[in-house]
């Protein structure tokens, strides 16, 4: 328990915070689940498509705090990595 004002207020925001943050980490996730989607489907097309979609919702993440820049560009990273390993020689 809180043991003052500020206390019930910091409570408030956090769980305010939290479910934002909870809401733009899930979209990260479902961005590249979507793109894991489109690779699976051997649609080159689409996979650059939500790849791009894919990256700007990881930017949109890391540019409000929610997930580190490292961490951004390593998933940035993995993503491209696999959308080129899927493309036909």
């Amino acid at each position: 328990m809180p043991r003052n004002l500020q206390g019930e207020k910091r409570n408030r925001t956090n769980r305010v915070r939290a479910l934002k943050n909870a809401s733009i980490k899930s979209s990260v996730k479902t961005a590249g689940r979507r793109v894991s989607e489109a690779i699976a489907e051997n649609n080159e097309e689409l996979s650059a498509e939500k790849l791009s979609a894919a990256y700007s919702a990881i930017d949109r993440a890391v540019k409000k705090g929610v997930i580190h820049p490292n961490q951004g560009a390593r998933r940035k990273s993995r993503l491209a990595a696999k959308v080129n390993a899927a493309k036909p020689e």
